[in-house]
């Protein structure tokens, strides 16, 4: 109990609001309203993370993101897990947990704490604009040990802030394209798989079942994430 006692706030103290401002990266941890999880990741410039208040914190969702899990999820669930990580100097991290809102460019500039830096950022022409806000009440704030953390080296790298250049945004890497998923919905006459449609897409979906036979664009599903329950039925097309 030492640990939490002696290390874990409900708030943002001065000095983890120093080691915010300098990161790049953040991984941030969601829910759906079933509590399937999902684990993704943001970045920007040095701060793009903004501390509003102790209790508050902010961050811009970029175009590009074109999966939607993170935000779909907050429209069901707002829990939300982050962790930022120092790889470059410290190889400290740190956790911050707490209940998020979505907002628009327009919504976020109703706060009367906003720092000049998110009205530039809003009134920007460039592939760096927001699209959304993700508006943060804090919660929990903990230290992540530096332990087993790495001490890494940046190198250059251009980035396509933005893109919709799927060369640019790692194309098919994984060779995800080269696998049926007409076959994992068992459209080739197989024995019906089953594929659970999990509410990541918008809040708009709840958790379900689809039989293999019907076709998906059948189904009132909207723009959720599929996941084939039986993976060994994917198979090269």
């Amino acid at each position: 109990m030492s640990f939490y006692d002696q290390q874990m706030l409900d708030h943002i103290n001065p000095r983890m609001r120093e080691f915010i401002a300098r990161q790049e990266m953040v991984f941030v941890a969601t829910a759906d309203a079933h509590g399937e999880c999902d684990c993704s990741f943001r970045a920007g410039l040095p701060g793009f993370v903004f501390i509003l208040d102790d209790k508050t914190l902010t961050y811009p969702e970029f175009r590009g993101n074109g999966v939607m899990a993170s935000i779909g999820n907050l429209f069901e669930n707002p829990h939300i897990g982050l962790v930022f990580m120092d790889f470059f100097q410290s190889t400290v991290g740190l956790h911050v947990n707490g209940k998020a809102q979505v907002l628009t460019n327009q919504e976020i500039q109703l706060r009367p704490d906003l720092p000049a830096e998110i009205v530039r950022a809003i009134q920007t022409k460039a592939r760096r604009r927001p699209e959304r806000w993700i508006l943060v009440e804090v919660s929990e704030a903990y230290i992540h040990c530096s332990k087993h953390v790495p001490l890494l080296q940046k190198a250059d790298k251009t980035i396509h802030w933005g893109t919709d250049n799927a060369n640019h945004k790692g194309g098919d890497y994984f060779r995800a394209s080269a696998y049926s998923r007409r076959e994992a919905l068992g459209e080739d006459g197989g024995d019906g798989a089953a594929v659970v449609i999990l509410g990541h897409g918008g809040g708009e979906v709840g958790g379900g079942v689809i039989r293999a036979g019907a076709p998906v664009e059948e189904q009132a599903v909207g723009p959720a994430i599929e996941h084939a329950v039986d993976a060994n039925r994917f198979a090269p097309a």
